[in-house]
């Protein structure tokens, strides 16, 4: 004979929809198992982002920084600022062979370093007229090195750097300057800075936002940093976080003469600025 069924158990039927229902025995309803699967979430998403797939977090931007950029421009427009006439760009002997071209690049970056643009080019075309190449620094003694670039600043230090410097690319580079930004700043008195510039004007590649005091001064009036930076590699940092790339390579050369002309570090020039209507540090001047 069957054996009787154990209370709560019974055996199963197809449901109406397919699925296993339980059968009554001794008068005693069933309870449904519960399902093993885990309910699914309703999670609610921004408008057209019903896929499933969590939204990203829109990029931040600064308030009304296109139209800044736009005005600043309009006021660059000349472009007779210092930077524009006698910087970085206009110190190299276009002329030279490209390996010699790259070496004075980076020696007026050097030398650039707290220093105004017309120091620095006089400094170089000091240099210039003396045969400026690798070779001709290493034959070069400290005590002349230091007449030619003075008064640039901290000519002393720039001296000994120099020296260092090009002893070694004559010994690890040939007489060339490196193509990285890593090996760049690996160079005794060369900064972030200077080897993004150096990647921008000697091997026409952009490598990063060359950020020097007036980029940092400036962006952090305009707000263009969600958090106030206290030094110019945190602002480059910041910058880089949502400038479009194809502005950064723009950004130094327009900052910097708008800095020398506008946006001075003491008193600028609010009422001259085209942008005091909606620049956040306005009013405080």
């Amino acid at each position: 004979m069957p054996s009787p069924a154990k209370p709560g158990c019974g055996r199963r039927r197809p449901g109406p929809r397919g699925g296993n229902a339980a059968i009554q025995t001794h008068g005693t309803p069933s309870i449904p198992r519960r399902s093993r699967r885990r309910k699914s979430i309703a999670i609610a998403y921004e408008p057209g982002q019903g896929d499933g797939v969590e939204p990203q977090r829109p990029r931040w931007e600064p308030r009304d920084w296109r139209e800044q950029l736009e005005r600043i421009r309009e006021m660059r427009r000349n472009r007779d600022a210092p930077v524009d006439e006698m910087g970085v760009q206009k110190c190299y002997d276009s002329s030279a062979p490209p390996q010699v071209m790259r070496y004075q690049v980076l020696l007026s970056l050097m030398l650039s370093s707290q220093t105004k643009d017309q120091v620095t080019s006089a400094a170089m075309l000091r240099l210039r007229q003396r045969g400026l190449t690798v070779d001709s620094v290493l034959q070069m003694d400290d005590a002349t090195l230091g007449q030619i670039i003075y008064p640039v600043g901290f000519w002393r230090n720039k001296v000994k750097y120099i020296k260092q410097t090009t002893a070694i690319l004559k010994q690890k580079y040939g007489g060339d300057i490196p193509s990285t930004v890593e090996e760049l700043v690996q160079l005794p008195g060369v900064g972030p800075k200077m080897a993004h510039l150096a990647m921008d004007i000697a091997w026409d590649s952009v490598s990063g936002i060359a950020v020097d005091t007036h980029v940092h001064r400036i962006t952090n009036r305009l707000k263009w940093v969600q958090k106030e930076t206290k030094y110019p590699e945190e602002t480059r940092v910041a910058l880089e976080d949502w400038l479009p790339r194809d502005l950064w390579r723009e950004i130094n050369w327009l900052l910097v003469g708008f800095g020398q002309q506008t946006c001075l570090p003491v008193n600028p020039r609010c009422s001259q600025c085209l942008n005091q209507d909606i620049c956040p540090a306005a009013k405080k001047h």
